[in-house]
Parts: C-alpha cells; sequence; structure tokens
C-alpha cells in the first residue's frame, strides 16, 4: 500500500489531506464531485497494482456539522475503532451546544470490550478477591482507556457501567448473604468508595454511583 496508494497520493492529490493505516484509509476532499473523481481515479491506480478497493466498507461520507448543512444520505464512518459522526458539543466559551463532527469509540469496538469482559465469566470467580479480579482486568481497561478516552471519554462510562455490573453480580454469588441486585450494588458501592483507586474505571469515571 505503500507504493499503490501513499506514493501516489502523494504525487498526484498532493493537494489532498489524507491517512492510513494498514489497508483502512481515509482522504479529505473538499466537495461530493471531488470525492467522486477521486474514487474512479483510486480504483483505477489499484488496479494496476492488483488490488482493488472493498466493495461495501469503501464509501463517501459527508462531515456533517453546524457549519455542513447539506443533505447526504452517509454521515457516519468507522476508522480504527472510532466512529466520526455529528454530535453536540459543548462551546468551552460560553457552554452553549452546537452540532460538531467528532469522533467517539465505535460501538463495533464498544460491543468487542464487552464480550470481552463477559467472557472472563467475572462472577464466577468466587475464590477470588476483588483485589485479584482488578489485578486482571486493569491492563485491559487502563489500555481501552488511554487508547478510547482520548476522544469523547464520557461515552465509555457504558462500559465502565456494564464492568460494575458484573462485579455486583460476583458479589452475589461470593457473598450468599446479599440478595438482589439493590443490596449487590449497595455493597460495591461501598468497597468503591472504601478502595476508589482498585480499578482503573473507578480512577477515571468515579466511584459515587453504579448503574
Amino acid at each position: 500500500m505503500h507504493y499503490a496508494f501513499d506514493l501516489w497520493m502523494t504525487r498526484v492529490h498532493p493537494e489532498l489531506p489524507w491517512c492510513r493505516y494498514a489497508d483502512d484509509g481515509l482522504v479529505h476532499c473538499r466537495s461530493e464531485q471531488q470525492a467522486e473523481a477521486l474514487k474512479a481515479e483510486l480504483d483505477v491506480r489499484l488496479a494496476e497494482c492488483g488490488l482493488q478497493m472493498h466493495p461495501t466498507k469503501t464509501k463517501i461520507v459527508y462531515c456533517k456539522d453546524n457549519r455542513r448543512i447539506g443533505k447526504h444520505p452517509n454521515v457516519v464512518f468507522d476508522f480504527l475503532g472510532y466512529q466520526f459522526r455529528p454530535r453536540k458539543v459543548s462551546n468551552k466559551q460560553d457552554g452553549s451546544l452546537f452540532c460538531g463532527y467528532t469522533p467517539a469509540v465505535s460501538p463495533t469496538a464498544m460491543t468487542s470490550m464487552r464480550d470481552t469482559i463477559r467472557n472472563l465469566n467475572i462472577p464466577q470467580w468466587t475464590q477470588a478477591t476483588l483485589a485479584d479480579i482488578a489485578k486482571k482486568i486493569n491492563p485491559l481497561l487502563r489500555g481501552w482507556i488511554a487508547y478510547y478516552g482520548r476522544f469523547n471519554r464520557p461515552v465509555l462510562t457504558v462500559l465502565a457501567n456494564y464492568v460494575n455490573r458484573k462485579l455486583r453480580d460476583w458479589i452475589m454469588r461470593k457473598f450468599k448473604r446479599v440478595w438482589g441486585k439493590t443490596r449487590g450494588s449497595v455493597l460495591l458501592r461501598k468497597m468503591a468508595q472504601q478502595s476508589p483507586r482498585l480499578f482503573e474505571h473507578w480512577k477515571v469515571f468515579g466511584t459515587k454511583t453504579f448503574a
């Protein structure tokens, strides 16, 4: 791809900003017509190199925000685990909201992280301590928060709440006297407030409220 795409873009379209990771790439165009023309050119270029664009993943996306108010069927795309789409953004100067085009962890990446946590079967670790569980999952949480928390970090509260629910289920299994989700959540909250830095997601998102 370095020869087929990178060098070609630099030589033929030096005016267009682009980025690529492995076989996944983006090119920013000034208009839909320019994007359509580039797509046709790129299709020919890749064919010359014995390659082709993915028939379903390759698409033209309109980066809709408060300045770009036109209509287009595609206003969302995923790239490297992030989803870029129109979102409400707060003005740092006066706190007012406006429509921005920003990235946040993608639904696909979120599902993958939840699946990873679910597959650990944390509620079954009845012989472990809370510290044992933290030692096991903190490297995962630390990596996810560091990567996906660079933009729109609050979206990751969905993951934090999911982990907390698994910890609550662990409490209910380990301590038979704890009956019901409400009592399990209360006990977990007490444990979290006693050791607020035990889990990475507690450090970042706090321990006052749990789903």
